[in-house]
């Protein structure tokens, strides 16, 4: 697609599209962490005013992908991997809250949700279209929060699963490329399987099991592509 064209596609755009064409290219990682989004140029592209464009990244902002420095110049929202044991551990915690709590009170149209979600998912993975898989991932997993009855423990949730989008890309590559591993799709049935039978002590342990091979697969990535000092900060994640 020729630059021309894509600003005739989004000529008249409202925030709304702009929020969700940007957030769609941050999150497949068409936007890099780092990059410059600076409101001109974005205005030019999208021919609309500024006014527009700036509330689409404040949109942005609060969904953590992008941020504003202190010179108020706007950048994709970095990939934090120092922080990234620390990201496990809360997404840990929460998925684990989340599914225990789905398998106790978990209704029989819960499990419909939650199986045309996974069905999804499945979709999603032969569409070979990352975005289209982590946004199915996410559905699947909110599917079983949503069973689990805690708005409070869902929200939270939504907001790491959202935050770790652009790593669950990586994620996938990482699977493609070396096809050591699996996509998700047999744990997610486990999982099914485990709140259909509202089997806790189980849900619980492939929830846990569920994060530590995202956690393992990203470590593996990120010690193929990056510094060694990364790697070292990768290897403090919790078991």
């Amino acid at each position: 697609m020729t630059d021309e064209h894509e600003v005739r596609r989004t000529k008249g755009a409202s925030w709304k599209s702009v929020y969700e064409t940007l957030r769609n290219e941050i999150l497949s990682l068409v936007l890099q962490p780092g990059q410059l989004l600076d409101e001109t140029t974005l205005a030019e592209r999208f021919d609309l005013s500024r006014s527009p464009v700036r509330e689409a990244l404040i949109r942005l902002s609060g969904d953590d992908l992008v941020v504003t420095l202190a010179n108020r110049s706007t950048i994709v929202a970095p990939i934090e991997v120092a922080i990234f044991p620390k990201y496990v551990e809360a997404l840990d915690i929460a998925q684990r809250m989340n599914t225990r709590l789905a398998a106790e009170l978990r209704t029989d149209a819960d499990l419909k949700i939650i199986a045309r979600r996974q069905k999804e998912f499945e979709a999603a993975v032969k569409s070979g279209n990352h975005l289209v898989m982590s946004e199915a991932n996410k559905q699947f997993h909110m599917a079983i929060a949503a069973a689990g009855r805690n708005p409070y423990l869902a929200s939270f949730y939504e907001r790491l699963l959202n935050q770790g989008q652009r790593m669950l890309h990586l994620h996938f590559e990482y699977l493609e490329r070396t096809h050591d591993g699996y996509l998700l799709t047999d744990e997610h049935q486990l999982m099914l399987e485990a709140i259909r039978a509202k089997d806790v002590q189980r849900a619980d342990e492939l929830a846990h099991a569920h994060t530590r091979q995202f956690r393992d697969n990203f470590i593996d990535f990120m010690r193929e592509n990056y510094t060694t000092d990364v790697e070292l900060g990768l290897t403090q994640a919790a078991e």
